[in-house]
């Protein structure tokens, strides 16, 4: 198996062509680059900026080049002497009527081929397409109801909707649109139109999250295994790919037989995986080279966080908005919303199936409430994503049964009786029927949505102390590490995990998150910075909290001479309020409550734009260099260091669509002399010319962390040579240095 050296993200689509990938080429393997990342490469929903909302897995994007565009890029990276890493998606496709799979399904029923294909709860009834702008039968009252023929068979037509009928001629009746004959058509097919509302709490098939327009897929089953991984299996096969990176692991029935079976079918092909571990978690026994990093991400931003800074700025933060709940009171405030609201139809189906179970069990007379009272209280007090309870690691087994275990002593404290509560655990931790097993199953499928959902969309926005430790994989109440604690986490990691500092993901770029890393360095600097806001006109408009949330924003965002820096920051509110569901939200938005801050944050960019408050110069000065450490870190560290694409430059986006914005590659191709542009820049092509050159010491060396809090090295050493990173915070013209021998001689970065 051959391992990259370093990869680099591309993101695919919204005017990134394989053509286009193919001129960047060059200046990736100049950089220092063996291996090129891609975003999903499959078909996927008309006018998707991402990817993940695959529609046919059979399929290479046509708009993308299709599979002649594929193998065209294939072979110029290879010319260059890059591999290519894909990233697949077999959680879940779009459900969508481009799905052409779907598309059989809506038309044949159980009886389509690809039927079995998708997670879809046939005992519930028909499946549900929460697809309409308001009730069916309103729709059909207003004549907006029809029926035609289509290319391939009829469709029942719902304003611009047109949905495949099972197979049968057209009545006149139904040709005619009378209300009596269109009713009873549509009361005989295998699904059921119904107002969007309904997806709540109402819909029959597993999804993405909270995301209706994602159909869960069912690849534990062989045939679905085999049909949705065809095409990636033979990109593999025939040497057009080097590397797999699988989306969203923990959405499936069992991962680790998952990924069994996919090792034995690409064999030697390195494999990572999109996991999340939380705390102290593990990674379980599996056939994998390791995660995408974002668990690296967390540890260098916690040993750059300097912990007497945080206090200060935890303070100021508590008196200016009057905050009194600590992290974990928020997330599980979080999670009992998110629950209730966003996964009201998964809650549903969990208390449906413990319901069967206590049934099949006959060892408890629970009614329904009290399961569902159990269910909630359950899943609210799960700590991690998941747990792996059909592992045949009986250590990690035994480890997840003890979680189980003490999050149902946590959940029982609240309860008037714990009878069904008990009775639910241990059904999901031993139970037996076929009745427990499925309830086992969706139990740990939902516990991974739940905390993605309450975590990383809500209470990252509410929990605003310091915005840096808000991070996908990153726990805002485990925020500082000792550089002690660094080096240990660090001994016990692999060279074979990725370790990324951006991603499509982050709710930060890696420059903007160290900006804000930089307020616990100079508390002092961003009170001034704070304080000056509130001078800003429209600052008494807005609650202090969504203030502090702004200043923050703004400082991560900020790029001097940059356009559109207000739309951006304005873009990012609008979208942070909405996730936060405090004062608005999604699905009924209250626009009257986000013009105010958003209108405060244009004026905050404009007076920054004319001259930046006492202060700002001081925090960005700092973060500059954190984000110099930051590069050198990811790049000496055990790990593979993965590149977001223009990292090798300045990132200061905010979370998503803002951190998929396409690439100036121009301005990126030329720094200014001196700057923060060229620095990184060059830094970052030392690092990984030194893992070319010294390819031993940098992928199997020994590593240690000395010193303390604000003076510490990182020491890399082996037969190859050794290098040391200096990082000094107390005040000296150098706060990075970074040094590595060859042979009796010692070189330093410039």
């Amino acid at each position: 198996m051959t391992l990259p050296r370093a990869t680099y993200r591309l993101q695919l689509r919204q005017g990134m062509t394989f053509k286009k990938a193919i001129e960047r080429l060059g200046p990736i393997r100049d950089l220092g680059i063996s291996h090129l990342y891609l975003s999903p490469i499959f078909t996927a929903a008309s006018g998707s900026s991402h990817g993940y909302d695959v529609t046919d897995p059979s399929e290479i994007e046509p708009c993308l080049g299709g599979r002649d565009g594929f193998e065209a890029l294939s072979r110029a990276a290879q010319e260059h002497g890059l591999g290519i890493i894909i990233d697949i998606v077999p959680n879940h496709t779009a459900f969508s009527l481009g799905n052409p799979w779907l598309l059989d399904v809506l038309r044949h029923g159980e009886r389509s081929r690809w039927a079995r294909h998708f997670d879809i709860d046939w005992s519930a009834g028909r499946l549900v397409l929460p697809f309409l702008p308001e009730p069916f039968e309103a729709m059909l009252d207003a004549g907006r109801i029809r029926a035609k023929e289509g290319e391939d068979g009829p469709v029942l037509c719902a304003g611009d909707l047109e949905v495949p009928l099972t197979p049968h001629p057209l009545t006149e009746e139904e040709r005619a649109g009378d209300p009596e004959a269109l009713r009873a058509l549509h009361a005989r097919q295998a699904w059921r139109l119904a107002h969007w509302e309904l997806e709540r709490d109402g819909v029959t098939h597993r999804r993405f999250f909270n995301v209706t327009g994602l159909i869960g897929m069912r690849v534990e089953d062989p045939q679905v295994f085999e049909d949705t991984h065809a095409l990636t299996l033979d990109l593999v096969r025939t040497g057009l790919v080097q590397g797999l990176r699988v989306d969203h692991v923990d959405g499936l029935a069992d991962p680790g037989a998952y990924l069994q079976r996919l090792r034995e079918a690409a064999g030697d092909c390195p494999i990572w995986i999109e996991k999340i571990l939380v705390g102290e978690e593990r990674l379980p026994d599996w056939p994998i080279e390791g995660t995408t990093g974002y668990e690296a991400c967390a540890a260098i931003t916690r040993v750059l966080t300097s912990r007497k800074g945080l206090e200060r700025i935890d303070a100021l933060w508590r008196q200016a908005t009057g905050e009194e709940r600590d992290w974990l009171q928020v997330l599980a405030e979080a999670k009992a919303q998110v629950i209730r609201q966003d996964l009201a139809a998964e809650l549903a189906q969990l208390k449906n199936l413990a319901m069967g179970a206590a049934a099949a069990s006959g060892e408890v007379e629970a009614g329904e409430e009290s399961l569902r009272e159990a269910m909630l209280a359950l899943l609210v007090q799960m700590p991690r994503y998941r747990t792996y309870l059909e592992t045949a690691d009986p250590t990690r087994r035994d480890e997840d049964v003890g979680l189980l275990d003490a999050c149902a002593d946590r959940a029982a404290e609240g309860l008037v009786s714990d009878k069904a509560l008990r009775f639910v655990a241990r059904s999901i931790r031993e139970g037996e029927t076929e009745e427990a097993l499925r309830l086992r199953t969706r139990f740990q499928q939902v516990t991974g949505a739940l905390m993605a959902k309450s975590q990383e969309d809500t209470a990252f926005f509410r929990f605003t102390r310091c915005l840096a430790h808000c991070e996908v994989g990153n726990e805002p109440g485990d925020p500082a590490w000792t550089p002690g604690r660094f080096g240990e986490w660090l001994e016990e990691r692999t060279g074979q995990d990725l370790t990324l500092t951006s991603s499509h993901d982050t709710k930060r770029a890696e420059d903007a998150r160290m900006r804000l890393v930089a307020m616990t360095h100079f508390p002092g600097a961003f009170t001034r910075v704070w304080e000056a806001s509130a001078a800003v006109p429209g600052a008494d408009q807005v609650d202090a909290g969504t203030r502090w949330y702004i200043v923050q924003s703004l400082l991560a965002l900020w790029e001097d001479g940059r356009d559109g820096l207000a739309d951006r920051l304005a873009a990012h509110l609008e979208k942070a309020m909405r996730e936060a569901r405090e004062v608005t939200n999604w699905t009924h938005p209250r626009p009257e409550a986000e013009a105010r801050p958003e209108d405060f944050a244009r004026a905050l960019a404009a007076e920054w734009d004319r001259a930046l408050p006492p202060g700002a110069a001081e925090l960005i000065a700092r973060a500059d260099e954190l984000s110099l450490a930051q590069v050198a870190l990811k790049g000496l560290m055990p790990g593979i260091p993965d590149f977001y694409q223009g990292a090798e430059g300045p990132l200061h986006h905010l979370t998503d669509p803002d951190n998929r914005l396409g690439v100036d590659w121009d301005r990126l191709g030329c720094p200014e002399p001196g700057g923060f542009a060229a620095r990184k820049d060059r830094l970052t092509r030392q690092l990984l010319g030194l893992r070319a050159e010294r390819p031993e010491l940098l992928a199997a060396g020994s590593v240690r962390v000395e010193g303390t809090d604000d003076a510490w090295r990182l020491v890399r050493e082996s037969g190859d040579g050794r290098v040391v990173l200096s990082l000094d915070w107390t005040g000296g013209a150098q706060p990075v240095s970074l040094e590595w021998s060859s042979g009796t001689a010692m070189h330093a970065a410039e």
